[in-house]
């Protein structure tokens, strides 16, 4: 199936944020503090993917969001795909994206935030060359001040493009 990658319009936002709650559901819950999953309800999802249009691109798969990926410098922020296209590639069409997003930003090197339970991202990420760098602990914004998120870094070294 022909995927087509462009940024992400706010006509986009509902799609991700609902590609966006199930995802984090399936890949974080258990595997992160009681505290964060507090505040990701499902609302601030919808918050939090129309106010990040900007920071999105999305693989089309037959006109319909089939997953995204948000770039801020030199973090992969999030990278997510729809259940029905889950071990389609989307996933790594759009990690090779954020790849080379990072690296049009004047990066050399990509990192990326993983809940260390979430052992199908870990997978994933280290099949498409991203190593473990080790813990640290993600600071996560959230209403009643900072959230302190144990972590694994995954970096990756991005190719120069040449303009």
């Amino acid at each position: 199936m022909p995927l087509t990658l462009r940024p992400a319009t706010p006509a986009d936002a509902d799609a991700v944020a609902k590609i966006w709650y199930h995802g984090w559901q399936d890949g974080h819950l258990g595997n992160v503090p009681e505290s964060l999953v507090r505040i990701r309800t499902r609302e601030s999802f919808w918050e939090r993917a129309a106010e990040r249009v900007g920071d999105t691109t999305v693989a089309l798969a037959s006109g319909e969001v089939a997953g995204f990926v948000m770039v801020v410098g030199d973090e992969v922020e999030q990278v997510y795909v729809s259940s029905d296209h889950r071990g389609s590639g989307v996933a790594g069409v759009l990690l090779t994206e954020a790849e080379r997003l990072v690296s049009e930003g004047g990066h050399s090197r990509a990192w990326l935030a993983v809940a260390p339970g979430n052992a199908r991202a870990r997978r994933f990420y280290e099949r498409c060359g991203w190593v473990d760098d080790g813990e640290f602990d993600n600071r996560v914004a959230g209403p009643e001040g900072l959230v302190l998120v144990p972590c694994r870094r995954y970096v990756k070294t991005v190719p120069h493009l040449v303009d």
